[in-house]
């Protein structure tokens, strides 16, 4: 399993342009991709359950992957929400 800590930067939290973005490069991968806030985890392949956390700004949100294409998973999604301006 690899887990990565990150914050989110964006002025409005992630909201729902980046989070599709980042639900579609989740959904590319085989292993099982969830992303944790506040005590609640979801699967991050699932734009309802990722905007259901309501992630504002300035808060922490851990994404875990496990499966066979965890390393390229995790890799990808932190590069897309960095390429968006979404996490420091």
């Amino acid at each position: 399993m690899k887990q990565v800590t990150l914050t989110v930067i964006d002025p409005v939290g992630l909201h729902a342009r980046p989070a599709t973005v980042a639900v579609n490069a989740a959904s590319k991968y085989k292993s099982d991709i969830n992303v944790a806030f506040k005590g609640r985890e979801v699967n991050m392949k699932s734009i309802m359950g990722v905007m259901s956390l309501g992630i504002p700004t300035q808060s922490e949100i851990t994404i875990s992957c496990t499966g066979e294409d965890e390393d390229a998973a995790i890799a990808a999604i932190e590069e897309v929400l960095r390429a968006q301006k979404i996490i420091a």
